[in-house]
């Protein structure tokens, strides 16, 4: 079988790793993809944007890029979408308008659940299967929509976990990937740190160069820097991280955390007036719907000081921590890459 697909995000590429453990040697893939997964039209380092003016003069070429995968599409059997719906939705409408019924998968779908709820239809419409990993994301979509919860793709790729709540004096900071997230906390990561008499684990992403940790994170002298975020998790007493995939990690690994982040102020002013969210982490969302509670504490922009995050790291109940990221394992069921295989494998 030949397989188009679109990963353009290093994460979509790390599911698409598994994935392809479940396919085996069936599937030949053809698109945007990592070189260290086969032979892509274009790698996905080239697709790397670095802020608003980056991505403005790559238009030309996100717009060239669309329309080749849409020539790609003629040549193969399905299409495979992963996340990026800036780029894969409108991938999706030209390619189900060029060959009406070619089979395009979505795994990772958009979010229209949080602010784009207009999206939805538009995804029924265009898209043949709808791959979500979310358990509540299906009752946005209509009774006939043809979106399946598959499990979800941490529950394939994380292998450690706690098995208790003994100390271990291990405290870790991940103040996120991005330059600007690491910026901003890390100097009041650096302030909460002086007050834990821990080990400090920093995680930093593996691929920065020594000239870029001394950029972003200035002195890390009171800390242990480490790669590894879901062994270092499952060490850990206590974690503060910013939002994002490592929050549902820390999560499904059973380590006590809270979440941070600030933004800039004009985003987040926009991002609040667009995203009628209650909770920023996909824990406390999903427990909320689930639950009616949240999981985890959040503190974001003017919330995100020493003292807020010192007095939940010495008052923060573990034990209900612990209780609760169960309940949240037994919500996800199981992970995802055997579901999706399936999908991609199935005859029309």
């Amino acid at each position: 079988m030949k397989l188009l697909v679109s990963a353009l995000e290093h994460s979509a590429n790390v599911h698409l790793r598994y994935l392809l453990k479940e396919l085996g040697d069936e599937v030949e893939l053809r698109g945007i993809f990592d070189a260290s997964l086969g032979n892509p039209h274009v790698d996905l380092r080239a697709t790397a944007i670095m802020g608003f003016v980056d991505a403005l003069t790559k238009l030309p070429f996100f717009f060239r890029l669309k329309d080749q995968m849409v020539t790609m599409a003629g040549e193969v059997d399905k299409v495979l979408l992963i996340d990026s719906s800036g780029f894969n939705l409108p991938l999706a409408k030209a390619i189900r308008k060029a060959y009406p019924t070619k089979e395009i998968i979505y795994y990772i779908l958009p979010q229209a659940w949080a602010w784009k709820k207009k999206r939805i239809p538009v995804l029924e419409k265009t898209v043949t299967r709808l791959c979500s990993i979310l358990p509540f994301e299906p009752s946005y979509y209509s009774s006939t929509s043809p979106i399946e919860y598959v499990g979800h793709p941490l529950l394939d790729e994380i292998t450690v976990t706690k098995r208790s709540l003994i100390p271990t004096g291990v405290v870790t900071f991940m103040p996120g990937s991005r330059p600007s997230e690491i910026k901003k906390l890390m100097d009041i990561f650096r302030k909460v740190r002086t007050r834990i008499p821990a080990e400090a684990m920093l995680v930093i992403p593996h691929h920065f160069s020594q000239a870029k940790i001394h950029e972003l994170y200035g002195d890390i002298a009171s800390f242990t820097i480490t790669h590894d975020a879901h062994t270092t998790l499952a060490a850990s007493d206590f974690a503060f991280i910013c939002s994002g995939t490592a929050t549902l990690e820390a999560s499904l690994i059973k380590t006590p955390f809270v979440l941070v982040y600030i933004a800039k102020t004009l985003d987040y002013k926009i991002g609040r007036a667009l995203i009628k969210l209650d909770y920023a982490g996909l824990g406390n969302l999903l427990f909320l719907h689930a639950y009616n509670k949240p999981f985890h504490p959040e503190f974001i922009q003017d919330e995100v000081t020493v003292e807020n995050l010192h007095t939940s790291y010495l008052k923060m109940d573990r034990n209900q921590f612990f209780k609760d990221a169960g309940l949240l394992h037994d919500l996800l069921k199981h992970g995802s890459a055997k579901r999706v295989s399936q999908i991609i494998k199935e005859v029309n």
